[in-house]
């Protein structure tokens, strides 16, 4: 395990735009108020979703479409510097009317309403490639 004691500088809560992308507007967030490395919490509805899985065997992303309204039950991630910028790593876990959750690694998916907390941190955070598992990972 890597692993490192972090400073919180500042907290931001957000609200989305509708008909955003998800994953772009905590990014624009983390980009307009300088942080370049943080942790948030998000729920909402999303009109539309790209979800994507890691296959471990094949070391690469599956991607799925749901054209379709769902809410937005639980997303979590992280903000770090991928390649110089700002890049949201973004779970999440949705769902349809039935109540059938739908979850993993949230690519894009267009705002209906959505609300955020976003936890700055005070040092960067970067990804690098990790040859193991083939993604990027912090430290």
């Amino acid at each position: 395990m890597q692993y490192r004691e972090v400073e919180l500088t500042a907290e931001y809560v957000a609200r989305f735009e509708t008909g955003a992308d998800w994953r772009e507007e905590i990014e624009d967030l983390a980009r307009e108020e300088d942080v370049d490395a943080g942790w948030f919490s998000a729920l909402g509805a999303v009109q539309d979703a790209e979800v994507w899985f890691y296959d471990q065997e094949e070391t690469e992303y599956r991607s799925v479409t749901f054209d379709e309204p769902l809410e937005v039950a639980a997303c979590v991630g992280n903000v770090a510097l991928l390649e110089g910028d700002v890049f949201a790593h973004t779970h999440a876990v949705l769902s349809r009317p039935s109540g059938q959750a739908l979850a993993g690694h949230l690519d894009s998916a267009t705002v209906w309403a959505g609300e955020c907390h976003l936890r700055a941190f005070a040092e960067p955070l970067e990804r690098e490639h990790d040859p193991v598992t083939d993604l990027d990972l912090w430290l």
